[in-house]
């Protein structure tokens, strides 16, 4: 399949892939949110862990709590994100029970 444009501003990946849940390469549409995170877990079946830090205000305390949001993202062949990558991943239909993103783009954590 030919690489298309998925209508967000991203780098597209160089590699090529057959995954049909692929924004690049796939049938699979983006809607939605967009958000940037770190990633901590890959799994075996093209699943990963994508965590972010956010604080929360507690009105009656009237301080910030820190929260992390975790969410199960799919990993296309092509951008193939390892841990501790910081990625960008786009809301899709329900690919599982618990995936709703897909990695969009991918950059190295710098230590």
């Amino acid at each position: 399949m030919a690489k298309k444009s998925i209508g967000i501003d991203v780098q597209a990946p160089k590699e090529k892939c057959n995954d049909v849940n692929c924004a690049f390469h796939g049938t699979i549409s983006l809607r939605g949110r967009l958000f940037t995170g770190k990633v901590i877990k890959k799994n075996v079946n093209k699943t990963v862990t994508v965590e972010w830090p956010r604080v929360f205000f507690l009105k009656k305390y009237d301080r910030y709590e820190k929260k992390r949001t975790r969410i199960k993202a799919h990993n296309p062949d092509c951008i193939n994100a390892e841990i501790g990558d910081i990625v960008k991943i786009a809301e899709c239909r329900p690919i599982a029970k618990a995936k709703n993103f897909i990695v969009i783009e991918k950059s190295k954590d710098e230590k």
